[in-house]
This record gives C-alpha cells, sequence and structure tokens, in this order.
C-alpha cells in the first residue's frame, strides 16, 4: 500500500514488516521486524498470527486497500481490517470491525504495536506518548511517526492502554509482551532500540459489531506530525479510507483498453497488477524492483533499488494502459542520473544515488572495464520513444532528446566492436560478462527509437547515423548470432579476438530471455530462426511438474529447490514462462492460436497470492513465492502481455 512518499507491506497475517518513508523503497523503518496486531477478550489473548485464527488477505476490488479477514472460531471473534495509505497525505490508516458471534455483550481489548527503525536502524529511536496529541510519538532526526486511535463515532478519543520500551537488549522482546496479560504498564518514553504499542476497548453487543480506528502519520518535524494529526481527527479517519478507495478506481479509469472484451477474472487481476507497480514507484520517479525486507535475511540487502531495465520495461506496460504521469517522473530521473558517458549505471537508489552493486570495474586481466548491461541505457530510450508516442507528446519531446536520447544513442554507436555489434558488458541476470542475445536485441531497438526521434526533430545526420548502427547491429546478428547447424540462435558470444577479424565463441545454451530477439523487434516473431529458438527454450525451460512454468536457464541455482533434477532446469519465473506467452500471442492468427498463451497467463493468475501478489519465482513442487514479493517486473509483464493478448482478440475477431 502506497501513495509515493509512503510504502507500507505486511505479511498474510496482518502484521506491518516493511515501512518506507520518505521515498518508496528508502529508509526502510521497518527492517522486517513485526509489527503485530493483538486482541483480548474474555481473558483470552492472541495475536493475528495464533495457531487458531484462520486469516484471508486480499485487496478491495479495484484499490490498493487491503482487507484482511481473521477468525478465531472457539472464541467466536472475527476481526475484519481495512488498511490503506492516503493518497493525499502521509498516513496509514487501519479500521477493524470486530464481530461478537456469542449471545453475551464482550469487552474486547485492541492492541497495536509498532516496531520503528527510523532511518532504518535500531539506534538512538526515542518513544514517548504524547498528552496533547494522546498519541505515541517516535522520532529522531528528521523523522516523527505517531501512532493513534479512536473509536468509531466518537469525539476526542484517546488509548486506552499504552507502552513505551526497548526490545533486543538486555533480553527483552518489545512492548508487545506487556500486552499478553490484556493490560498495558503505561511507561511514557523510552530510548534507543525502541517500540511501543497501544490500546483501545471496545463494547461489543451480542452478535454485533464494533468498530476502531488506528492510524500512524509520517512527517520530518513535531509540527508536521502534529498538523497531519488534526488532518486525520478532524474529518475522521474514515474519510481517508473513503477517498483512497475513489482514487484508486479513478486511477483505474484512465486505462485506454477495453477490459469488457477480457475474460471478468483476468481483467481484475490485470488492474490489480496495474495497482501493485504503482506502488512500488517513488513520487520522484524512481521505479523500485521490489520492496520485500525478508531479503535481509539472506544476503543483508534487498531489491529495494531503481534498475533502469526493469523502470524501463514497466514503464513500457504502464505507457500503453494510458498512465503517462508517473512514467514521466521515471524519464526526468533517468535524465538527471545519465553520466556524462552517455550510459546508466547498474541500479540506483530512489532518491538518486548510485546503488550498491556487485558489477566489477576491471577485468580478470586487471583491465578497465564499464560495471553495466549495456540494456539498460537502450531499454529507456526504446520506452521513452513509447512514451512520447501513446501520451501523444513528441512536440514537447526535445529535451529529452537533447539531454537523453542523443548522448545514451550517441554511447551506443560508440560501444561496438569491429563488426558492429555491442562490446561485452553483463547479462539482465547480473552474472555473465560477454554480448548477449538480449543485450543485441535491446541496443537494436534503442537505435531505431533515437532515430525516430531524430527524425521527428528533424536531425538528418544523427537519424542516418542510428538507423545504420542499427541496420549494421542485426545483420551481423544474424551472420555471427544464428547457429545454422542447430538451427537457433546462441544465448551469448564471448570474444575471442579484438579489431578487424573479431571471432566468437557461441553460448548455445537455452535462456528464456531470447524472448527478446522478436518481442524488441530485431526479427519477425514468425522468422523460421525464431521460431526454433523459441521451440526449444519451451521445450528445454519447461518445469515439468504439477507447478509447470519456465525456468531462466538450464542449472539456475538462485533460490535453488533441487539439485540436479532433469525435470526442474530452475525455479519457474512469473516473467520468463509470460515471455513465452508473448511469442504465441504474437504468432497467432486466429482465437483458437490464443488457447495456449492463454493457458500460460492462467498459470501466473494461479500462482500468484490469494492477494493477487506476484513473486519472482516459486517453489517448482509446491508453487510457494521464493525471493521478493512482489516483484514489479513480474506484474508489469503481466500487464503488458495481457495487453497483447487483448489487441491479439481484437485483431483475430475483426480478421473473421
Amino acid at each position: 500500500m502506497s501513495n509515493g512518499n509512503v510504502l507500507i507491506n505486511h505479511d498474510l497475517h496482518g502484521y506491518i514488516r516493511c515501512i518506507y518513508y520518505p521515498y518508496v523503497g528508502h529508509e526502510n523503518h521497518g527492517l522486517d521486524h513485526l509489527s503485530r496486531f493483538g486482541t483480548s477478550v474474555d481473558g483470552n489473548f492472541f495475536w493475528l498470527d495464533h495457531d487458531e485464527v484462520e486469516t484471508r488477505a486480499h485487496y478491495v476490488k479495484d484499490t490498493l486497500v487491503a482487507e484482511l479477514e481473521s477468525d478465531h472460531s472457539r472464541l467466536g471473534i472475527s476481526l475484519t481490517m481495512l488498511d490503506a495509505v492516503d493518497q493525499h497525505d502521509n498516513v496509514f490508516v487501519r479500521k477493524v470491525t470486530v464481530h461478537n458471534h456469542t449471545d453475551a455483550v464482550r469487552q474486547v481489548r485492541l492492541f497495536f504495536h509498532l516496531d520503528m527503525n527510523l532511518y532504518g536502524s535500531q539506534i538512538a529511536n526515542t518513544i514517548l506518548y504524547h498528552p496533547a496529541l494522546q498519541s505515541l510519538v517516535f522520532y529522531k532526526g528528521h523523522r516523527y511517526v505517531t501512532l493513534s486511535c479512536a473509536r468509531q463515532g466518537e469525539e476526542g478519543s484517546r488509548p486506552d492502554g499504552f507502552a513505551c520500551g526497548q526490545k533486543g537488549i538486555h533480553g527483552l522482546e518489545g512492548t508487545w509482551r506487556d500486552a499478553e496479560d490484556g493490560r498495558l504498564e503505561g511507561h511514557p518514553i523510552a530510548q534507543g532500540s525502541v517500540d511501543g504499542i497501544i490500546q483501545l476497548d471496545l463494547a461489543v453487543e451480542a452478535n454485533g459489531q464494533q468498530t476502531g480506528w488506528f492510524w500512524i502519520c509520517f512527517a520530518k518535524s513535531m509540527e508536521e506530525a502534529e498538523q497531519l494529526e488534526a488532518t486525520v481527527r478532524a474529518p475522521k479517519p474514515e474519510l481517508l479510507l473513503q477517498r483512497t478507495e475513489s482514487y484508486w478506481r479513478r486511477w483505474l479509469g484512465h486505462d485506454r483498453h477495453n477490459l469488457a472484451a477480457l475474460p471478468g477474472d483476468m481483467a481484475v487481476s490485470y488492474k490489480q497488477s496495474l495497482l501493485i507497480a504503482r506502488s512500488n514507484m517513488d513520487n520522484r520517479g524512481a521505479i523500485i524492483a521490489a520492496n520485500d525486507s525478508s531479503m535481509l535475511k539472506g544476503a543483508q540487502d534487498t531489491y529495494s533499488y531503481m534498475w533502469p531495465r526493469d523502470g524501463a520495461l514497466i514503464a513500457h506496460a504502464l505507457d500503453c494502459a494510458g498512465h503517462h504521469d508517473m512514467t514521466r517522473r521515471f524519464f526526468d530521473f533517468c535524465k538527471r542520473v545519465l553520466s556524462p558517458g552517455g550510459f546508466l549505471m547498474h541500479k540506483y537508489n530512489p532518491d538518486g544515488s548510485v546503488g550498491a552493486s556487485w558489477l566489477p570495474w576491471i577485468n580478470d586481466r586487471g583491465e578497465p572495464q564499464l560495471p553495466i548491461q549495456e540494456d539498460e541505457t537502450a531499454l529507456v530510450v526504446y520506452s521513452l520513444w513509447n512514451h512520447h508516442e501513446t501520451a501523444d507528446t513528441l512536440d514537447r519531446s526535445l529535451d529529452d532528446y537533447e539531454k537523453f536520447v542523443v548522448p545514451a544513442a550517441d554511447f551506443m554507436v560508440r560501444f561496438c566492436d569491429d563488426n558492429r555489434l555491442p562490446l561485452p558488458s553483463y547479462d539482465l541476470w547480473e552474472e555473465r560478462f560477454g554480448v548477449f542475445a538480449f543485450t543485441i536485441a535491446s541496443v537494436f531497438a534503442g537505435l531505431q527509437s533515437a532515430a525516430r526521434f531524430a527524425e521527428f526533430h528533424g536531425d538528418g545526420n544523427r537519424q542516418r547515423r542510428y538507423e545504420q548502427a542499427a541496420a549494421q547491429m542485426q545483420q551481423a546478428a544474424a551472420v555471427h548470432l544464428y547457429d545454422e547447424r542447430t538451427g537457433r540462435f546462441a544465448r551469448a558470444l564471448y570474444p575471442l579476438n579484438e579489431g578487424a577479424g573479431i571471432r566468437y565463441t557461441q553460448d548455445m545454451e537455452p535462456d528464456s530471455s531470447m524472448y527478446a530477439l522478436f518481442d524488441f523487434g530485431l526479427f519477425a516473431a514468425s522468422d523460421p530462426r525464431i521460431i526454433g529458438t523459441m521451440h526449444y527454450l519451451r521445450e528445454t525451460l519447461w518445469v515439468r511438474t504439477n507447478v509447470g512454468g519456465l525456468a531462466r536457464y538450464r542449472g539456475d541455482r538462485y533460490f535453488s529447490q533441487v539439485q540436479d533434477d532433469e525435470n526442474v532446469p530452475g525455479n519457474p519465473w512469473f516473467i520468463c514462462t509470460l515471455w513465452h506467452a508473448e511469442w504465441l500471442i504474437a504468432c497467432a492468427t486466429s482465437v483458437s492460436e490464443l488457447t495456449e498463451a492463454e493457458e500460460l497467463i492462467r498459470w501466473a493468475m494461479r500462482n500468484a497470492l490469494p492477494s493477487g501478489v506476484m513473486a519472482e519465482q516459486i517453489h517448482p513442487f509446491t508453487g510457494a513465492p521464493l525471493s521478493v514479493s512482489p516483484l514489479t517486473w513480474s506484474h508489469a509483464t503481466f500487464v503488458k502481455v495481457v495487453q497483447e493478448f487483448l489487441a491479439a482478440v481484437e485483431r483475430t475477431n475483426a480478421e473473421k
């Protein structure tokens, strides 16, 4: 749940795990620590992850409002929680409706626990009870966070209990333990590694229900926090929830496609994917790959970065949907961070600084090399053309052309060997250094897009230069990348020498990213060489279990769940499976020929979480999400493939 400044993630129990502010993906104040929610009734206390509690989590239809239904059948109590990040103010709101399924009036106590680590650190935080606000306040430096509550319809409501304390030091687990006896000790302040909890009491009629509200305000000063608290309390927190629901439905209403022509469940998944992709976009332009801090347990780093490639392809899908406002900010971000040499770096933080990287600046011989993936520069140019074309803003593209397209395209022209193929860089999987099919196709598309910009702006010399470079690259790919013996393209070329007469070793391993050869226009989808390649990818990379789906490549060990299983080349990935659907759609000449593509789209829908969230990859035997979840690229790819499926349905129906 996000408004572009605040991003809140919680797990399927309703526990908050990630809290980002003031950038989406930057300064994680949650650090994957659990912020819990508990209930006390008739002397019985339970947290939402109790074994007897059954929880269902999903989004309210066509919104980024989360709905969690938690039922404790033995105690005859259930909770319905609606969570949202307000679209206008930096406030998280939770509406809790308690349902009493017994014939007796009951006193129910609700406990909202918050574990804050301001600036992403447990050091030197302060939490206190603020008597004027009647709220808990966390602060450090220029970060202020308040936690408040109220009963439905009650003026001047205050917490019925609170506690401030320390956690993770001196054997202390946190103030959440204080709630388990059904009452809080009221400690007014704590410093260091801290957390806090507030209590709200509700009297619930027999077989009735009662509602309480909790909210969290995010600010950069105490004065701003006080203003936000007043904003929430004046119109009542319910208004924030209502206006946020309305906002997201209006936002989806801008889609340029006739979604009524899609199967109903596919249209629902399409819209949810658009919303989830939007949730990972910062208001200053960074499109974040994923904001799942569970990754911290493994590598002490996350996916909370802006990869230009991911961002470009995500922007492409949103532009095709008609959401040009956010993608405009992404391209402005790319203009700001473009290097003087005309290329983009590996990845960036949401504030525009260069992100952590594992791409070395020297090769095995100790010689300097650019630590880049060239496709990341090329695909931004490619998607920028699509942005202006779909938004009908080419007449306002001169600044983009001069400040981004020209330096980037000039770099791509220079960064070529004597055969006019790209010089070696890292592949999209960030594992190999060479000349890759995906990179060649990306650079070809980038150069073609640059030539279109040059033509529009009357820059004939550059137009001819970029067109010639693209044509030479296409010819060189046909010669060097294709293997006549096997009848398919190579994944990569590894140069054997330099200068004139350069030769390569072909890497013939199957790799799902080779879909780019047709998708970025280097060769037609119906080209026999592409057909041979795509059939081979389907044959060798399909996961032969009950789960199915396509792996990235054979022997993929990233989050691998099996070793040396001929039926499992790697874990199935959402993007890889959907890429094959794209090719099937591109080749279809009748509605009946779309059946297999539709089944792959439905594979993605089946393997999403009940909330609609799609991970990066899934377990080959159980289908459980692996790595980050959600992956923004998974959702954007789903959006793009459904758009192409819809266009193919309309096209083939028109041809009948």
